[in-house]
């Protein structure tokens, strides 16, 4: 897997991966991650990228990582 481009962001790690024919968008929060492959013929410019990960998108992220965690913890609960 190759990096191919990061994508500043204040609270995320957000990097794009070529690997096997897809673009891998992976999306990182404090140990958690969300990962999203995109067939490359999909992507005619990667910078088109960029303006698709808008407010909208990271907030919906967010918001999954949100339940990750707390998904998370209720195993963690479990174990203990």
């Amino acid at each position: 897997m190759r990096l191919v481009k990061q994508i500043p962001h204040d609270r995320l790690l957000i990097q794009v991966h070529q690997y096997n024919g897809k673009y891998i968008l992976k999306i990182e929060l404090s140990g958690f991650e969300q990962i999203f492959k995109i067939p490359e013929n999909e992507v005619n410019n990667l910078d088109l990228l960029d303006s698709l990960i808008d407010a909208n998108f990271i907030s919906n992220c967010v918001k999954r990582f949100v339940d990750m965690r707390n998904d998370w913890m209720l195993i963690q609960q479990k174990l203990s």
